[in-house]
Order: C-alpha cells, then sequence, then structure tokens
C-alpha cells in the first residue's frame, strides 16, 4: 500500500491521518513540533456540526442547507459554495464520526455567534479542543507501536520543501529532523495550519498581505508561521484569501502583562452562554452574538476601553471549567457582587444597575436594541455573582497535493463562524487518493528518573523559566526542558513554577498525559 504523507499534527493533520488509515492507506505524519495537537488543542467552546445524532436528540430542527445559509451569510460574497457544501453537508457526521470513533462526550449543544441554530458540540467535562485532539492523538500514537508498518510519526520534524517530477506533480518531501536533511516520497496533505504568528523576517505572510495587524497580539502559537503557504507557492501553487485574516473580539489581557504579544483567547462560548460585552463606562455597545469581525469593528468603533466581558453566576456556572481555569490563570477576576463589580470598574452602582436592567427588559420583550435575537435565560442582577475579564480584539491544481484545515483557502470569506474537524475536507481528498492508495519514536511508560521525596519548600526554590519544578497529584516534577513543547505554551507551565498545579492540571489533562508525554519529567514524590 502506498504511503500518503500528512504535514501538520494538529486536529486537521490527525483527522487527514485517521481517514486515510481507513482507506486503505499507510500514513506517515511530521510535526514540527515537539508535542503534537496544535491551535486544536486550545479551541475551547465545541466542535460545530448540522444534523447530529446529539441535535435529533434534543429536538434541535437543524440541518445541512441551514448551514450553508449561515456560513455563506458570514462569509459573504468572497467563499467558495462547493467548499462550503462539502463542510456544511458532511459536519453533522464529522462530530457523529468523532463520538462513535472514539468515544466522546459531545452530548451538548449551544448556539454562538453566527449561528441560527445551537450546532456547537461540546462535553461535561474539560475543553473539548484538548480532549477531541488527544483522543486522535493517543489512538495514531497507539497504532503507531502496533502497526509500526503502517503509521509513522516523526515529531520535531520540519518540512521544508515540495519534491516534484518532471510533470509537476508533487512526490514527496524533504525535511529537517535530528538536525539532518531526509526526504520522503508518497502524495502530500499539507495541514499547517495558518500564519497569524508569523511574526519573522523579511518572509512574513502576515506583514505583507495585512501589514495593519503585524502589531496586533495573537492568540495562535507561536508555531502558525504559514510554513505550509510558503512552500506550496514555492513549487508554482496559487494561493487564495491571503488577505483574510480573522481579528478574533475577545482576548483576554493578563493585567500583569497587558501589552504581551501573545494572548490567551476568550472562548466563543463565555458570550454563547450569556455573557456581556460593556465598555469603561459601564454601556453595551454590541450584539454579543454577532460575528467575529463584525463583533471586532464595533469595539474599535466604540473605542471606550477597557472592554470588559461579563458572566453572571448563571453564565458562571454553565461554563464552570472555562472560568475556573482563566481564573487559575489571572486573566479573569470574580466579584461577589454587583457593587464589587462597578466599584473595580469605577462606575456607580446605579449605573451599572441600569445597564442591567435594560438588558432584561430586552430579553423580555425580545426586542434588543443591538438587535441580537437570542438570549440565555435568567435575570442579570446586582444581588449575583460575576466572573470579569479584560478584552482585546485580537490556479493550476499540483497533481499529488492536497490540504486540510486552515491552511486550505476559498471557505471562510470574509469571515468564518465556526470552528469546525477536517474530516469532511479529507473524505473528498481521500477520494481522489484512492487509486494511490516511516517509526513511531515510543517512550516508556515508566520514568527512569531518580523518584525521591521533596518538600514543598523544596519545590518552591525552582521557580524560574531555566529551572522549573510543579507539583501534580503528589509527583514532583521537573517541566523545565518541557516548556518548548507544551502544547498550552510556556506561560501557562510558568505561572505554576514551584507550585502545586494539580487543580489546573486536572481540570485540562487525563492523568495518563504524564506517563504518556513526559515521564521523564517525574523526579520525586511530594513528602507528607
Amino acid at each position: 500500500m502506498s504511503q500518503v504523507i500528512v504535514v501538520g499534527g494538529g486536529l486537521a493533520g490527525l483527522s487527514a491521518a485517521h481517514t486515510l488509515l481507513e482507506r486503505g492507506a499507510n500514513v506517515l505524519l511530521l510535526d514540527k513540533q515537539g508535542f503534537m495537537g496544535g491551535n486544536s488543542t486550545k479551541a475551547t467552546s465545541g466542535i460545530n456540526g448540522a444534523g447530529t445524532q446529539t441535535q435529533q436528540e434534543a429536538g434541535i430542527p437543524d440541518n445541512a442547507k441551514i448551514f450553508f445559509e449561515d456560513t455563506k451569510k458570514s462569509a459573504r460574497e468572497l467563499a467558495r459554495d462547493d467548499l462550503i457544501r462539502v463542510l456544511t453537508g458532511r459536519s453533522g457526521d464529522a462530530v457523529n464520526w468523532l463520538q462513535d470513533k472514539f468515544g466522546l462526550d459531545l452530548s451538548k449543544v449551544a448556539r454562538l455567534g453566527g449561528h441560527s441554530q445551537p450546532r456547537t458540540h461540546r462535553g461535561n467535562a474539560q475543553f473539548p479542543g484538548m480532549v477531541i485532539t488527544y483522543a486522535q492523538m493517543e489512538r495514531l500514537e497507539d497504532l503507531a507501536v502496533s502497526q509500526p508498518d503502517r503509521v509513522k510519526i516523526y515529531k520535531k520534524s520540519r518540512v521544508t520543501k515540495l519534491l516534484k517530477d518532471e510533470s509537476g506533480a508533487v512526490t514527496g518531501v524533504e525535511y529537517v529532523r535530528n538536525g539532518k536533511t531526509e526526504t520522503a516520497y508518497g502524495p502530500v496533505v499539507l495541514a499547517t495550519g495558518g500564519y497569524a504568528a508569523d511574526f519573522t523576517g523579511g518572509d512574513s505572510l502576515l506583514k505583507k498581505h495585512r501589514p495593519e495587524y503585524y502589531d496586533l497580539p495573537t492568540t495562535n502559537g507561536d508555531h502558525c508561521t504559514g510554513d505550509g503557504q510558503k512552500i506550496a507557492m514555492a513549487i508554482g501553487a496559487s494561493a487564495i484569501d491571503l488577505e483574510k485574516v480573522q481579528v478574533h473580539p475577545t482576548g483576554l489581557v493578563d493585567p500583569n502583562e497587558p501589552d504581551a504579544k501573545v494572548k490567551f483567547l476568550a472562548a466563543e462560548a463565555l458570550r454563547g452562554v450569556g455573557g456581556l460585552l460593556l465598555d469603561k463606562n459601564g454601556d453595551r455597545f454590541v450584539d454579543e452574538l454577532q460575528h467575529r469581525d463584525y463583533v471586532t469593528g464595533k469595539i474599535w468603533e466604540n473605542g471606550k476601553y477597557p472592554i470588559r466581558l461579563i458572566l453572571n453566576g448563571q453564565a458562571s456556572s454553565e461554563i464552570e471549567w472555562h472560568c475556573k481555569h482563566y481564573v487559575g490563570r489571572g486573566l479573569m477576576k470574580r466579584f461577589d457582587s454587583g457593587e464589587a463589580l462597578a466599584k473595580e470598574m469605577g462606575i456607580k452602582p446605579e449605573y451599572l444597575k441600569k445597564t442591567f436592567d435594560t438588558y432584561n427588559a430586552g430579553v423580555k420583550a425580545k426586542k434588543d436594541p443591538f438587535g441580537k435575537k437570542y438570549f440565555s435565560s435568567g435575570e442579570w442582577s446586582m444581588n449575583d455573582y460575576f466572573n470579569v475579564a479584560i478584552m482585546t480584539p485580537d490556479g493550476k491544481p499540483i497533481s499529488g497535493l492536497f490540504a486540510s484545515g486552515e491552511v486550505a483557502g476559498g471557505v471562510h470569506g470574509a469571515n468564518r463562524p465556526w470552528w469546525f474537524t477536517t474530516s469532511a475536507i479529507v473524505e473528498k481528498a481521500g477520494g481522489r487518493l484512492g487509486a494511490l492508495v516511516g517509526q513511531f519514536e515510543s517512550k516508556p511508560a515508566t520514568s527512569s528518573a531518580s523518584t525521591q521525596p521533596a518538600a514543598t519548600s523544596d519545590v518552591a526554590k525552582h521557580n524560574k523559566k531555566d529551572d522549573i519544578w510543579v507539583i501534580v497529584n503528589g509527583q514532583v516534577l521537573d517541566v523545565t526542558s518541557f516548556l518548548p513543547d507544551h502544547p498550552g505554551g510556556e506561560k501557562a507551565i510558568i505561572l505554576y513554577a514551584g507550585r502545586d498545579a494539580t487543580e489546573e492540571f486536572n481540570m485540562l489533562h487525563d492523568p495518563k498525559v504524564i506517563p504518556r508525554y513526559a515521564p521523564d519529567a517525574v523526579i520525586g514524590t511530594l513528602k507528607k
């Protein structure tokens, strides 16, 4: 059987790999990071699908045609209908596939910005992007061990060049691994993501196509430097929509580092459960569930900073995992009353109450001054608790070359209202690969490191970037060398340097993550 090369280990690449394996191909997955997952692990709102089993059980009258119309309206005239039909038409099957093949819990459905129906799926625990990505990642790694003749995964392997034959067809890739340049042969699926963190030098795609965004912060991982687009264009591929860089309206500002270049994304679900956006005066200025580009535009147009995203008690309880996560990272702050919130904002409590009362009246009359159509239940009251965060807007086909996920242009147009698994588009590519239809570096599940008992005071001494220990479930970990490979970014670990990170870790990870991906980090146990 022929080998297909998948470049990129995020959700797009993992979904591509699993789909190709189901179709009988062998797979070599190359990822330039030391830990797969990409930006997909950061997706905290959910995954969209129309006509899913979950929707049917909940009595939600959604279908692919409605999803197509929502997406077409969001993208306006700039997107390709044929690609939108593939994605929306197979979206329900994609969500069902994740549930059936990987046993994932996607039993909750919410309506987010740009959607006319509740279709954003997530489960009861943890964050959906991480759960979905880890499930696919772990299954693929298991296959790499049990069927090494069919699945190979090479991490820290950066693809630098696409190889072509005399006819111009792509025949493989050139990549750098362990300091050596190597080659691999077969059709290529690019799943390298976007370029919104391309703050590189003269060849920066962001600086070339949207220079006005170059100085904005980004919520993308620093791996998003347009590698796939660059190597494809280097062999004559025509790019599309490179100027369509989306500015997300709600990036979380860390009060300790307000000017940091990289931000955490405030999940769309925070607005989907009923969160309100208020300016510095305590006024609403936009329908919080409008398309991202619209909300971003209204933030800039309003200009009364800081902009705050505010969740009342009901909204907070509905998305408790997110609130705990953001509060734990210092990106969100809890207030026990409306009066305390008003004091923080520097406005009179009576004025904040008026804002709440006006919103409540609009919900009751189903007539919002900003055109909001979909409301969460429950009234806003000053006698409630609130979770609050400060916001910032953040040609000719080439044979043998395919694209999956964000690297593929022509779908989003001027905007996108959804986060989406890419198995549907890979299915389409897989059909064309039908006729065409190397070893995972496995670490042992146990650590060879010393496991001597350590006191909390010992751990506290190791609290610098070049020397970080943390405590997780009674184990002491030296995570210094793991910083560059952490899919959530190094800041997420540095925040807990010299401290107990158990609660935050357990919110996000399955216990087997440490023995599977960082066994050598365990250096001891906590003294009782």
